[in-house]
């Protein structure tokens, strides 16, 4: 299982590899190998829905520090309080850091929930509770035990728009491993990106044409069905091509047509837009986010660098606030303006905060005691705040929400039954809710 672990955003420029014949079948390769006809079956077999409503989660991989962003201690000693300022928003009674200047003049749009909370502070068994709801792995077995909530939208959804992968991580997967399907099958894993939406030639090499054929090269359907039987017998013995035969007309559509390949054309925005949402990788994913779910994807999750600050997290933390500020203001303003908020949630967490004392390296460690997570859009009521931390921000003063709870709040969002189980590897029902409620302050 492919493992990322970056310190700071990538500097790619596009596709960094190139596209074999496998890749081209092999949809997010880092989960499990989500192929075209899984993909192809996937939409299929979904529940029928009418909803309208999608995902776009910006994932702070590392843990971001909620001390310096959305719950701010200014009356705190220095050691804790940290190095900003914090500001007025525009709803009265909340304020946010100085960093999220943008987030701040739309804060009647975004609502907070400054007290979740779980019981593990190792960045890989917390992953997976903030991904799936569940404490699962350990250090000595950290395989996944459930699957992301993002695989379960899939499952239970599919996409909003036939063809379109319904579940789409940008650039890749991330969350120590934990993004994917596990029993739900590899089908409702993620499409990933790969690569930076940012790069000058940025391209998704998963819808690149085999064996170096492109699309004015295809002059007949007959000679792109030559090119799958060749693949077919590259690839046969490993079973990426079960199920081919019936989803082929599909396959060729997707491939060849404009439907797929048109949503992750970012040079179709115009620029001023592109400039709104900020030239780096957080911006320009943001608005590629905006473009698939307007196309029809069901969930986009952004995976924003690495925030593990233990050292010196005043650079690290202006690496990466301005831009995440920037973004999320830009995609709320654009989904506003294309009356796609309501049906839109967007969401930003990652597996745990820092901890509200300054440590000996002028960083923060791990914190999973108390520490936030932002909401906005999707029917979600703006301009609250849920919850609270202790005075210095130790642990939970009132009103605790578990990861279950927020799974909860997204899942009854979509329009989710929050009775559905499905059953795991053994055969057994899993709830996936478990013992989680939705949190009534936002909806």
């Amino acid at each position: 299982m492919l493992r990322i672990y970056q310190q700071k955003l990538p500097n790619t420029t596009g596709c960094t590899r190139s596209v074999s014949r496998r890749n081209f079948l092999q949809f997010g390769s880092g989960l499990a190998g989500l192929t075209l006809a899984d993909m192809l079956r996937a939409d299929a077999g979904g529940l029928s829905d009418h909803k309208k409503k999608s995902v776009i989660v910006f994932w702070t991989h590392g843990g971001m520090s909620q001390q310096d962003t959305y719950d701010m201690k200014p009356d705190a000693p220095s050691e804790y309080r940290g190095m900003y300022l914090p500001v007025q928003t525009n709803v009265t009674g909340i304020n946010i850091s100085e960093r999220f200047p943008l987030q701040a003049k739309v804060m009647d749009r975004i609502s907070q929930v400054r007290s979740v909370w779980h019981e593990n502070g190792i960045h890989a068994p917390s992953a997976h509770w903030m991904q799936t709801g569940y404490f699962g792995p350990t250090l000595a077995r950290n395989a996944a035990q459930r699957p992301s909530f993002g695989s379960v939208i899939s499952r239970a959804l599919g996409p909003r728009v036939p063809l379109m992968p319904a579940y789409v991580t940008v650039p890749k997967s991330e969350a120590f491993g934990y993004q994917g399907a596990v029993y739900l099958g590899k089908r409702y894993n993620p499409f990933e990106v790969g690569g930076d939406p940012n790069a000058t030639a940025f391209k998704v090499p998963n819808l690149a044409l085999p064996g170096g054929l492109s699309l004015d090269s295809v002059n007949s359907r007959k000679r792109l069905l030559g090119a799958f039987d060749s693949i077919r017998r590259d690839v046969d013995q490993s079973g990426a091509m079960e199920g081919l035969d019936t989803f082929k007309s599909q396959a060729l559509e997707m491939v060849t047509g404009d439907h797929v390949r048109k949503a992750f054309d970012l040079n179709a925005e115009r620029d001023k837009l592109r400039d709104k949402y900020g030239r780096h990788q957080y911006g320009q994913s943001a608005l590629l986010a905006r473009r698939l779910v307007e196309a029809g994807t069901r969930v986009v999750t952004i995976n924003t660098g690495y925030w593990d600050h233990h050292n010196d997290i005043e650079p690290g933390l202006e690496e990466h606030l301005p831009p995440l500020d920037r973004a999320i203001w830009a995609l709320i303003e654009d989904l506003t303006d294309r009356d796609m908020l309501d049906d839109v949630l967007i969401y930003c967490a990652g597996e745990f905060g820092r901890t509200p004392l300054i440590n000996g390296h002028a960083g923060r460690d791990h914190w999973s005691k108390c520490f936030t997570v932002m909401l906005a859009g999707g029917g979600i009521q703006g301009g609250r705040v849920v919850g609270a931390s202790e005075k210095w921000g130790g642990g939970v003063k009132e009103r605790a929400s578990t990861p279950l709870d927020v799974m909860a709040t997204i899942y009854q969002q979509l329009g989710i039954p929050l009775t559905t189980h499905y059953e795991d590897a053994t055969g057994r029902p899993v709830s996936i809710v478990g013992s989680g409620k939705p949190i009534h302050e936002l909806t």
